[in-house]
């Protein structure tokens, strides 16, 4: 064992002295002493072995992981083992991201990332912008946003990047006006005129749709939307432009933008197969393609 080797020249120990001069003992310990080394070197070399033909990412189940599992025969054409993680939230796809449990996710938008990063000090990086999912404003209750009575509940994301994004929706479809200081992070305190007196009820974004019925509107993520089986051209009372600076990624810890397994995937979902699931699948508008 190297351990034993440095820990008896540190204390000045004459190794060979305590083993018999015999030919047959020294043949045995050299034996031994060699089948040690050799079992010490490939214990470490096992724990440094990493399989970099497997690729594994998180992802939200619309429209993301359906986009990830189109392209798993792909990218095992190229000798990648794609396997695709589920999760049904935004924060434990990013925590498990920076652990390194998984290599990369794809649910989030760059404002979302950025703000985690900020907030939780970590090392998330945008290895690709794929498409956007167009914010809606949705109900259950009324046909217009004129109909909506003083005193209306509105349901909103209660993360700080969508419950922004949802407040400047309802302030470009003329319901609020947030202060001039108010950004991508605004909350309902930022909000200074509101005529109707709305009510904001904070919601986590995936419950969003279930809650539907109990508000009088929600604003409601587009991969939230879909499963739920809302149309934002259908649907929506009000919904978000094409400009939307909220591009959904495929994140990756900070370095790995290059990673050939990453590129690989950028590459796959970049194609012709991708954009023609998604104007069959979305022929309203509900997933923008930005490439």
């Amino acid at each position: 064992n190297p351990f034993f080797l440095v820990f008896a020249l540190q204390k000045n120990i004459k190794l060979f002295d305590i083993f018999d001069k015999k030919e047959k003992k020294m043949k045995r310990f050299f034996t031994i002493v060699a089948v040690l080394l050799i079992a010490s070197l490939a214990f470490a070399g096992g724990k440094k072995e990493v399989d970099y033909s497997v690729l594994t990412i998180g992802a939200t189940p619309e429209p993301h992981a359906s986009m990830l599992n189109l392209v798993v025969e792909d990218l095992a054409k190229e000798g990648i083992t794609l396997k695709v993680v589920e999760f049904t939230d935004y924060v434990t796809p990013n925590e498990a991201l920076e652990s390194g449990q998984i290599d990369a996710n794809f649910f989030q938008h760059i404002p979302y990332m950025e703000e985690f990063n900020a907030t939780k000090g970590y090392h998330l990086s945008n290895a690709a912008g794929i498409h956007i999912e167009p914010i809606a404003i949705y109900s259950s209750k009324v046909k217009a946003l004129a109909d909506l009575k003083n005193g209306a509940k509105i349901a909103i994301p209660n993360d700080p990047t969508n419950e922004g994004r949802a407040l400047l929706l309802l302030q470009s479809a003329g319901l609020i006006k947030l202060s001039d200081k108010a950004g991508i992070t605004a909350t309902p305190l930022d909000v200074v005129e509101n005529p109707k007196k709305l009510e904001f009820v904070e919601i986590e974004a995936a419950s969003l749709p279930r809650v539907l019925a109990d508000v009088d509107a929600a604003v409601i993520n587009g991969n939230y939307a879909i499963p739920a089986g809302l149309s934002a051209k259908n649907d929506g009372l009000f919904v978000e432009g094409a400009d939307s600076p909220y591009v959904n990624i495929i994140t990756v810890k900070e370095g790995n933008e290059n990673d050939p397994r990453i590129v690989a995937l950028v590459n796959a979902l970049k194609s012709d197969k991708i954009k023609d699931y998604i104007n069959k699948t979305y022929p309203n508008g509900e997933v923008v393609l930005v490439f």
